[in-house]
């Protein structure tokens, strides 16, 4: 299937770069700004589209690269050409198929939300790292494994996904990804006020965090679990929680720390953690 790809920005770039350079036919790219589409078209040796009627007459498979704000206003354009039988997707993590493609079923295309669990944050390298990255898949079940099959024969990871938990799945990744930087810039934060410059608590934080991660994906959370909550170090704890400044912060690390205890729990079932989850409990509301 021929490829074609409406909107030039990162997510454009990437999975068309990793498309071409995986066998797959990718027709181009049109864009408002004709700049972007070059230079899109350019990095995946492909063509600019002068037209969007020309990207859709050559395209089987159109993916809508564009912000999710926008997917549902390019899309009504699309539907006045004739695209019965093309692959319309999306590449939003929180926006189903059939929210982003309303009426679709009028067209005779098929509506699919393909997106990458991953953070897409270099529009010329990313392409590299897509062997290792899960794309979620859901849509038009009579023609799923058109999408699917493409996408697998190109050597990424699927997995199809009920359109009922894309909200839950999208907040997931949004923990992941989005929260841990602000749990990091709390961290980050704490230690400026301790003395450190930004850039020595960005080397500090580096092996403890990196260590951590790899440690949690490799055996899990019950495994990777260590610390004072893990200990029912209540006097810790309560002097953690005192030395915090702010109320925010406090029912932040209270927050946290009750989640930890629950896998803690799980670690060392006949231990009691109850006066520590008091204590956190204090300060969680």
């Amino acid at each position: 299937m021929k490829t074609g790809f409406i909107g030039a920005g990162k997510v454009g770039f990437t999975l068309g770069k990793y498309l071409t350079e995986h066998g797959k036919k990718v027709t181009g790219y049109y864009s408002r700004n004709t700049h972007s589409a070059r230079e899109a078209a350019q990095f995946t040796d492909t063509k600019a589209c002068d037209s969007l009627a020309e990207l859709i007459h050559e395209s089987d498979v159109l993916f809508l690269t564009v912000p999710d704000s926008s997917i549902t206003s390019v899309y009504e354009e699309i539907a006045a050409y004739p695209i019965r039988g093309k692959y319309i997707c999306h590449c939003s993590g929180e926006k189903t198929s059939a929210e982003a493609f309303p009426g679709i079923d009028k067209t005779g295309a098929y509506e699919y939300s393909v997106h990458p669990l991953f953070a897409v944050s270099d529009k010329y390298h990313a392409y590299e790292e897509l062997p290792d990255v899960f794309f979620t898949i859901e849509g038009n079940k009579d023609h799923l494994d058109g999408i699917r099959g493409m996408l697998s024969e190109a050597g990424l990871q699927t997995r199809l996904i009920d359109p009922a938990d894309k909200t839950r799945y999208h907040a997931a990744a949004a923990a992941a990804s989005n929260l841990v930087i602000g749990l990091l810039d709390q961290s980050i934060s704490m230690l400026g006020e301790c003395g450190f410059s930004e850039e020595d608590a960005r080397a500090a934080l580096t092996p403890l965090v990196l260590g951590n991660v790899r440690h949690l994906l490799r055996d899990g959370t019950v495994q990777a679990l260590t610390g004072p909550v893990e200990r029912s170090d209540t006097e810790t704890v309560r002097k953690h929680l005192a030395s915090l400044d702010s109320r925010r912060d406090r029912v932040l690390y209270s927050l946290l720390s009750l989640r930890l205890a629950d896998i803690a729990q799980r670690k060392h079932p006949d231990r009691d953690y109850t006066a520590v989850e008091k204590i956190l409990e204090e300060f969680a509301e």
